[in-house]
């Protein structure tokens, strides 16, 4: 008899991926992946064409379960994890797109966020968020200010909008379904994070109206059954449904209170769990919701950086430093070490917890005797640096809010945890172990634990022993050299801040 599987759909920013891992094991089996085309209509302006998204899912679907040697039957159940805040809206009655998605890194509503500052307060205490075009709900209010065919709609109550999830749901069940979970809901800024509810107060502050938003519910849920799809058969389950950090502090065994991850993209985002209190940050980090089983609240503390990878990806496309971005560890290898230059890396600004927009990358210390080899290290050591801004502004929330202890290991995952110098030089800036994933693609395997979960093969305990086992990467650096490297990292980042300030 052939076992089961599980089918996981990674819808990212710039490709979908789908995984096939046996439901037993949680062994990936075989993958597909599938670009998907960026559009810039205007500057600061980023779309996708939500049939592209749709057909990339549907063809790597196709793909993996070939490439596994499997029949769609086979499949246990399904889970979905996605770029998160991407706004996409379609007709209620033919499921057709009325407009391009509008991506989470879109700054088109840019002026609104700045005429509005003054309502901050009153947002993050519903919220957790800030008052940034990043979240959906002022891309929803771009659309229905400035699109008079989706207000007419709107008025009719013929559109519908949601985050890529549930545009996924309703494709997937046929259109039968028109849902989201509390993770993706949490980064709309229309969802009160403490009541757990589309919020009448923020609907009427962007005009959203109800009727046009997917019902919420947990990350573990029915969140209907494939229908009417030619590349997977009818009946197939969805019980697994978060955004893609959620997901990679679920994938990474990040059950409770205490536990933090740090997956390392284009950025970086820290997610940090804390357990059924919803943590308001004095330091500007974001109060999110964390995946949830049951119906019991899950919290988080986020920050992010905005450059993580893109600076190596800088060093080598921009730069010519080298041919491949895993040339970087070996270069940075190389260094001279009394070589003191610092990059505060703020090629498109600083985000948490400095938020500084207007903020460019610096170099500092620059001299002739400086290689390429220096500007690597730098570079590494910038986002680096970064990363422990974040946590140690979480640690200070948690001290702040009588919560302890603070987080004992970093968790990573992404592109840069593959790079062995660079999780050894994070747990020395930190001066606590960074734990690597022994599955490096934690944003998939959260969708597929939560969707085994939601069909009854696993739970919490089961989950933890398999993720149990990972590389751990402890801090070598004496706590005098630590101090002085963070200092003179400070004394870098307070001068941009300064600098850039100055000049808004």
């Amino acid at each position: 008899m052939t076992s089961p599987i599980l089918l996981a759909i990674d819808q990212g920013t710039t490709s979908s991926r789908a995984i096939v891992y046996d439901a037993a094991t949680f062994q990936a089996l075989a993958s597909a992946q599938q670009d998907i085309e960026q559009h810039y209509p205007h500057d600061g302006w980023v779309e996708h064409e939500p049939e592209d998204i749709w057909y990339s899912v549907a063809r790597t679907v196709r793909e993996a379960l070939a490439k596994a040697g499997r029949d769609g039957r086979d499949v246990h159940a399904l889970g979905i994890t996605n770029q998160r805040e991407t706004l996409i809206a379609w007709d209620h009655s033919t499921g057709r797109p009325v407009h391009r998605a509008i991506v989470w890194q879109d700054r088109r509503t840019t002026d609104f966020c700045r005429q509005h500052a003054a309502d901050q307060a009153f947002l993050s205490a519903k919220t957790g968020l800030v008052l940034d075009p990043y979240f959906s709900a002022t891309k929803m209010h771009w659309l229905l200010h400035t699109q008079p065919k989706i207000q007419a709609m709107a008025e009719r109550g013929d559109v519908k909008f949601g985050t890529v999830d549930a545009f996924l749901i309703a494709r997937l069940t046929g259109g039968a379904k028109h849902l989201t979970d509390t993770t993706n809901a949490s980064r709309t800024l229309l969802f009160n994070i403490h009541t757990r509810q589309w919020d009448d107060d923020l609907l009427r502050y962007f005009g959203v109206p109800r009727a046009s938003l997917p019902e919420v519910q947990p990350s573990v849920a029915d969140f209907g059954t494939t229908r009417g799809l030619d590349f997977l058969p009818d009946g197939i389950p969805i019980r697994g449904v978060a955004g893609d950090q959620q997901a990679a502090l679920f994938g990474q065994g990040c059950f409770g209170p205490g536990e933090g991850k740090c997956t390392y993209g284009t950025g970086a985002f820290y997610l940090l769990h804390t357990g059924t209190a919803a943590i308001v940050s004095q330091h500007k980090l974001l109060t999110t919701m964390a995946a949830m089983t049951t119906a019991t609240p899950q919290y988080a503390l986020e920050g992010a950086v905005f450059i993580a990878g893109a600076a190596v990806q800088w060093l080598r496309d921009g730069l010519g430093l080298f041919p491949a971005a895993a040339d970087v560890e070996r270069l940075a290898k190389e260094s001279n070490q009394a070589e003191a230059v610092t990059f505060v890396p703020g090629l498109v600004g600083l985000g948490a917890p400095h938020w500084v927009p207007e903020a460019r990358g610096v170099l500092f210390g620059l001299t002739r005797a400086t290689t390429a080899a220096d500007l690597c290290r730098a570079a590494l050591e910038g986002v680096a640096f970064q990363v422990a801004d974040l946590i140690d502004a979480a640690d200070n929330d948690l001290a702040a809010s009588g919560q302890q202890p603070p987080l004992p290991a970093l968790k990573v995952d992404g592109g840069m945890a593959r790079n062995d110098y660079f999780l050894q030089l994070q747990a020395d800036i930190l001066g606590r172990p960074v734990v690597r994933a022994l599955e490096p693609e934690s944003t998939a395997l959260g969708a597929a634990f939560l969707a085994a979960i939601g069909v009854g093969i696993a739970d919490e305990r089961r989950l933890a022993a398999l993720v149990a086992k990972s590389q751990r990467f402890e801090p070598q650096w004496p706590a005098a050299e630590r101090a002085r490297k963070l200092a003179t990292w400070r004394k870098a980042v307070a001068t941009v801040v300064r600098f850039y300030s100055a000049m808004s």
